[in-house]
């Protein structure tokens, strides 16, 4: 590789900016890390919020409903299964909710 045969003065120059373009690159590095952290963090929460309740509440009512059915008997028992549905997840969040609650008690008393 060619080497700089300028003046003394200038040589010095370079070697600041190479070393400053080290350094902006490791900070680039970083962020970028950083960044990439974020958002494998912010795609898992994702899932969370968009889970679909919807397609279970679908195959149940395939699974529930056999043969012909008018469009209004369709629709009853689709509220009925959404009904149950919510029960079932507000059921499960407060389950979350108590075993944190327990959790925290725990730690308070240790």
């Amino acid at each position: 590789m060619a080497e700089y045969k300028g003046a003394s003065r200038e040589s010095g120059r370079a070697a600041a900016l190479i070393k400053k373009r080290e350094m902006a690159k490791e900070e680039l590095e970083k962020a970028k890390e950083k960044i990439v952290q974020e958002n494998k963090s912010r795609l898992g929460m994702m899932g969370n919020k968009f889970s679909s309740h919807i397609d279970v509440v679908e195959a149940e009512l395939k699974s529930s409903t056999v043969g012909l059915v008018t469009l209004d008997q369709m629709r009853a028992k689709q509220e009925i299964l959404v009904q149950e549905h919510k029960q079932r997840m507000a059921g499960a969040v407060a389950k979350a909710e108590e075993e944190k609650k327990g959790k925290k008690k725990s730690k308070a008393l240790a």
